[in-house]
């Protein structure tokens, strides 16, 4: 409800940490401890998503837009290359990205914009247009154990609609659409779902009966039609606004479902997914009740909550976010996210979420990346810590449209590394890098080796020991983090001097 576009300059986000206070009042109960699963396509049992082999999982990622814009390609690939920063989402946690999309990228010679090639980046984006830049990004999310949701985010570039069509992309449209990209990845299990459109608002309803404006109804149409092309996907309906006389976010009310629930012809497949926001994107009546932030979960109960305590069906937050300037949106923030469940303790048994954004020019929330497309908002991260769950087998080096998906995955013992300046003063910097065993075999030791352009010296390192001949430092594993297990990784960290030096290729080499 009266959302901004967030597609703006970001806005700068400090905060404190506020303690994580508030429980979901659920009986207490035993829970399994979390364990990495994910196997396979994914199906529902009651509120929770199951794998392939029965295990619960909890979808704990990141939504990463650009494919909905004009660029119609995700932003950030003007300032790094998109392995690097897939390679970083799994390194902080986050083992889904939600990627947003308008139907303009599945036209007749659609192609991205603003994509730097320089210094070897991006190098196997030439030439491809935005539906084979997909294929890229989502073979290689699968090669690092990340799962992927596509989300027809609008019909077209211009901005969101209230509706699933438009006088210009008709309701045909958007299912031929959808169901084309249902097949175009029916047999590889890192799409594990689509969200058929984002933000349904006024005058969209749910169950009013009304085939033109009836969101539930057209969510069965639509999800029907990509189970028949590949019913194996997971099919996330969200919210609308108002329901009964009551309103509530955009995308964000599914008090409808009780009465109304999705029916698909193949069972065990809906997802329900609400949105949810802080004060940054608008002023809400909750925000300024006196028992704010108290209040709160009787809100979320209310709008989504009550179907995951009623085991309906699992509820997916797909979007919530916030600058976190204000000390509103930051209880809001710490409520919510206690309110999602800690993965320590329920496991799957959980809400699912993806964060807005990875994008640090989302103008109204901002982004776990700061305005370099490289620094992590540590603060903003650790509201999430509690609620981040395990990756997943990774898919190897395998690839859906042509090309192969990066990296050097497949063989028996390989690995890769990936290099983020976490901060810089100028006179010196601290930088973290990532060790991911891409091979098909665990390994016991790992190596890795690069060369700087400019006069940098390592200074102190933890995780890993090195020597440095010139300008080129080699990195070798310490005892406790050598062996890694085909899929996994592991990580060291260090000190240099100077700073501004950027980040270099680095190679690495497993045994």
């Amino acid at each position: 409800m009266f959302r901004t576009l967030r597609r703006a300059l970001c806005a700068a986000a400090a905060a404190l940490l506020l303690p994580l206070g508030l429980g979901l009042g659920l009986p207490a109960t035993a829970h399994a401890a979390p364990a990495a699963g994910g196997a396979g396509y994914w199906h529902t049992s009651g509120r929770q998503i199951l794998d392939a082999s029965g295990q619960s999982v909890r979808i704990a990622g990141i939504n990463w837009f650009g494919f909905e814009t004009s660029n119609q390609v995700v932003h950030g690939l003007w300032s790094r290359d998109y392995k690097s920063m897939i390679d970083q989402m799994k390194s902080l946690g986050y083992n889904t990205i939600r990627l947003p999309y308008s139907d303009d990228i599945l036209k007749s010679g659609a192609m991205p914009s603003s994509i730097d090639f320089s210094a070897g980046k991006n190098a196997d984006l030439q030439g491809l247009n935005s539906l084979q830049v997909i294929d890229k990004l989502v073979a290689y999310a699968g090669q690092d154990g990340l799962k992927v949701i596509l989300d027809r985010h609008r019909p077209d570039s211009g901005g969101q609609s209230a509706l699933w069509y438009t006088a210009s992309v008709p309701e045909s449209t958007w299912i031929a659409n959808l169901k084309s990209m249902a097949s175009r990845y029916k047999g590889n299990a890192t799409v594990i779902g689509i969200d058929l459109h984002n933000e349904p608002h006024d005058p969209a309803c749910w169950g009013c009966g009304d085939q033109a404006t009836d969101w539930r109804l057209a969510a069965e149409r639509a999800g029907n039609a990509v189970l028949s092309v590949n019913p194996d996907l997971l099919i996330f309906v969200e919210g609308i606004q108002t329901f009964n006389g009551v309103s509530g976010w955009w995308g964000g009310n599914l008090m409808g479902v009780g009465q109304y629930p999705v029916r698909l012809d193949v069972a065990n497949r809906v997802v329900y997914s609400a949105h949810d926001y802080a004060t940054s994107v608008a002023q809400q009546t909750w925000f300024s009740d006196p028992s704010f932030p108290s209040n709160m979960p009787g809100i979320w109960d209310k709008y989504w909550g009550y179907i995951f305590k009623q085991n309906i069906a699992p509820v997916w937050v797909g979007e919530f976010g916030t600058t976190l300037q204000s000390t509103v949106d930051q209880k809001w923030l710490a409520a919510l996210v206690s309110y999602l469940r800690p993965t320590s303790t329920y496991g799957g048994d959980s809400f699912h979420w993806t964060f807005w954004s990875w994008n640090p020019n989302s103008g109204d929330t901002g982004g776990i990346l700061k305005d370099d497309w490289q620094t992590v908002d540590t603060v903003k991260d650790g509201y999430l810590a509690t609620v981040k769950a395990p990756g997943f087998p990774s898919t190897g080096g395998g690839d859906n449209g042509g090309g192969n998906g990066g990296g050097d995955g497949g063989g028996k013992t390989a690995c890769r590394a990936t290099y983020v300046v976490s901060s810089d003063w100028g006179s010196g910097f601290n930088a973290d890098v990532t060790v991911t065993n891409t091979g098909s075999t665990a390994i016991k030791s790992w190596k890795v080796t690069w060369t700087w352009s400019g006069a940098q010296k390592v200074t102190n390192m933890w995780n890993a020991s090195y020597t440095q001949s010139g300008a080129t430092v080699t990195a070798v594993n310490a005892a406790h983090n050598g062996a890694i297990a085909a899929g996994g990784s592991a990580s060291f960290g260090f000190g240099g001097a100077p700073g501004s030096g950027g980040a270099p290729s680095l190679s690495c080499t497993a045994a």
